[in-house]
This record gives C-alpha cells, sequence and structure tokens, in this order.
C-alpha cells in the first residue's frame, strides 16, 4: 500500500520516516515548496544517522520509497492518507474535501490532529465513513503510542484494519472515543493546569513544583520543564481547544500565566524563553527541597491526574487497558494513573478532592461518580 502524508514538518516528515521504514511508498505532500526542500534535506540526514549508528540497514533503499509533492494528484494510487497540518477545523477541512476528489474510494483518510473533532472532519467528506483520526505523537519515529480515533460516520470495519496495520509499524495502538483531546490530551491536562495554579497562588515556584514532580512523583520531567519542551504556541492551544470544545467545563480551564508567554513570543525551548530563561549563561532556580511541602504538591496534581482518569473510564472515552497504555506510552508517567489509583486508594483520592472543593468550591474540583463509588465501596478500579 502506498502511504499519503499531508504536511512536510517535523510531524508529517516523522511519520512519513515511519512509513517508508516500515516498507511502504511514501507520498510527502506540501504546497510550501521549501517545507518540502527542508523535509527531503532532513530524512535524508536522519536515515543515514540511523544507518551509521546501526539502527537501520539501508538509508538509501528507505529514501528511494519517497516521493514529493506539490500537488493533491499525486496522492491517486494511495491506500492511506495521514493528515499532519496546522490544528485549525477549518483548514483541515477543507484538505480533506480538496484530497477527497484525488484519491481512490477504498482510499482511508486519517487526521492525526491531537485534540478537534473527528467527526467534523469527516463530514466535509462525501464519504465520511473512511475517516478516521490517527493521532501520532511527537517525534514520531520515537514514540510508540498512537491513538486511533472512529467519527460517527467512520466504517467499524476500518478500526482493526488500522490497529494491524499500526502493529506492523512497530507502534502500541489504543482506541479512543472521538471526545476532546481524546486520551492523552484529556487525562494530561491537570499535570499542567494544575501545576500553574500551584505557582499562580504563591504555594511554591515552578523550580519546586518541577523538582517535586520528578524527585518525589517519579514522573520523567516536570510539568513547568515539559510546557516549554512542548512549547507554548502547542500546548496552550491544545488546552484552550479541549477547554473550548468541552464548552468551558472549567476542569480544563487555560491560565493567563501561560496565555501571557504565548502573547509575549516566549514559546519555551524553541525561542529561548518560556518559564524558564534558555539565554547562554542564565542560570536555572533552585528549587526549595522541602519534602512536606513536595509531598502536598505531587497528591494535589496526583488526585486530579487520578479522577481524569477514572471519570475518562467512566464515560467510556476508552478501556481502562488503553488508559493505561495510553499515559504510560504517550505521556511517559511512571505508572498508569489506574493502578495509582488502586495502590494509592481511591478513598485517599477522593479525600483530597473533597478537602479541594470544600476549600475552593471550584467545580474544577468534582471528583468523579466512578471515584467515589469506588471509596465508599472500597474497590480498586483495576
Amino acid at each position: 500500500m502506498i502511504v499519503g502524508v499531508i504536511g512536510s514538518g517535523a510531524m508529517g516528515a516523522g511519520i512519513a520516516q515511519v512509513a517508508a521504514v516500515a516498507g511502504h511508498n511514501v507520498v510527502l505532500y506540501d504546497n510550501n515548496a521549501s517545507a518540502l526542500d527542508k523535509a527531503k534535506a532532513g530524512l535524508t540526514t536522519t536515515l543515514r544517522k540511523l544507518q551509521e549508528k546501526g539502527k537501520l540497514a539501508n538509508a538509501d533503499e528507505v529514501l528511494q520509497r519517497f516521493s514529493f509533492a506539490d500537488n493533491v494528484v499525486a496522492f491517486s494510487e494511495c491506500g492511506l492518507i495521514i493528515e499532519a497540518i496546522v490544528e485549525r477545523l477549518d483548514v483541515k477541512k477543507a484538505v480533506f474535501a480538496e484530497v477527497e476528489k484525488a484519491v481512490s474510494d477504498t482510499c482511508i483518510l486519517a487526521s492525526n490532529t491531537s485534540s478537534l473533532s473527528i467527526t467534523s472532519i469527516a463530514a466535509a467528506c462525501s464519504n465520511p465513513a473512511r475517516v478516521m483520526g490517527l493521532h501520532f505523537f511527537n517525534p514520531a519515529p520515537l514514540m510508540a503510542l498512537v491513538e486511533i480515533i472512529p467519527a460517527v460516520q467512520t466504517n467499524p470495519e476500518l478500526i482493526p484494519v488500522a490497529k494491524e496495520l499500526m502493529l506492523k509499524w512497530g507502534k502500541t495502538p489504543v482506541i479512543a472515543k472521538d471526545t476532546p483531546g481524546f486520551i492523552v490530551n484529556r487525562v494530561a491536562r491537570p499535570f499542567y493546569s494544575e501545576a500553574i495554579r500551584i505557582y499562580e497562588e504563591g504555594i511554591a515556584d515552578m523550580a519546586t513544583i518541577d523538582w517535586a514532580m520528578t524527585e518525589i512523583g517519579g514522573f520523567k520531567m516536570g510539568p513547568f520543564t515539559l510546557m516549554d519542551y512542548i512549547g507554548h504556541d502547542v500546548n496552550y492551544v491544545v488546552t484552550e481547544t479541549v477547554f473550548q470544545s468541552f464548552f468551558y467545563d472549567p476542569r480544563y480551564k487555560p491560565s493567563f500565566s501561560q496565555k501571557r508567554l504565548l502573547e509575549a513570543g516566549w514559546l519555551g525551548r524553541k525561542s529561548g524563553k518560556g518559564f524558564y530563561n534558555y539565554a547562554a549563561g542564565a542560570e536555572m532556580p533552585a528549587p526549595n527541597k522541602d519534602e512536606v511541602l513536595g509531598m502536598e504538591i505531587v497528591e494535589r496534581v496526583l488526585a486530579m491526574l487520578i479522577n481524569e482518569a477514572t471519570d475518562a473510564l467512566y464515560l467510556n472515552v476508552a478501556s481502562a487497558a488503553d488508559l493505561e497504555i495510553a499515559m504510560t506510552k504517550g505521556v511517559n508517567y511512571p505508572k498508569g494513573l489506574l493502578q495509582w489509583c488502586s495502590e494509592w486508594g481511591a478513598d485517599r483520592c477522593l479525600e483530597k478532592l473533597d478537602s479541594l472543593y470544600h476549600d475552593y468550591h471550584e467545580d474544577r474540583y468534582r471528583a468523579s461518580i466512578l471515584l467515589r463509588k469506588q471509596a465508599i465501596g472500597n474497590k480498586k478500579i483495576v
């Protein structure tokens, strides 16, 4: 099967690389000629480096599987198209409507969107039954997780086909309902938002929160370091999109602190400044290594994360197994949140949330009904 990829940026080129290494001929399309040239040069460099490291047998053989196109007519023989362009629904719908006219009736159309409605994208097509979400994580060649998201209109028979294909590509697929943020970008929101809330309240500074979440919580990266790494032009926009898509549910409310960074152009590592200053010679702030304070921070953020995962299970966003896989493979959490809840105790988590709700009287701290039932019944979620 020939695979087409729309968009030659870092994400599109990464997905194209995965498909080509798996043995497919790949058509990489972009209407920007300079972007295509940059992608071609980048893929050549990357694949040859992999060969030098012994991770790829023959880089030139893989490179020969690529063709680069600036017109969608090049997709005419493709069996699968994966779109990886700007996160704007109007742009994606226009592109899908255009591409559908250039492909065969049996070609599967997939979007790599991280938070937009697959159902809305599919509605732009005359045959929406062949549209689905295939959400890869950045960098696509290295990250194992792929979220498979069927739209309301998607032909159910395509789901096992997509799952089998992702397994052949060496990926770990999970199935998610078409709800805002799918699994990872929904469940992970409190990791960022509650950390910012703790900072805004003056309970702890950024360095201390990052220290607590890594050294005590066991996370690979602290929330402020991670937001700077992702980029606020990406992370904040996903938060805002999820908030709007959930009809302004306060659980997903964005922060002014992060919005101001975006407005200032302080996007994180990519711009040299974000929550932290990455300029040459700049000193990183030292954390306050008070273990009592650190544990308070971890418990507050963790309670919010567990609650979000539990509610996603309650609302059938994904199976318990897929929720656990998604958070460990997609964002490298030290363990699945449902397992964490079972070890920590649903009653302990509920007590923390109810205490926060009592103090703040904000709906962001409302406990999932499933968590409450588990705590009352003294049962484990998994």
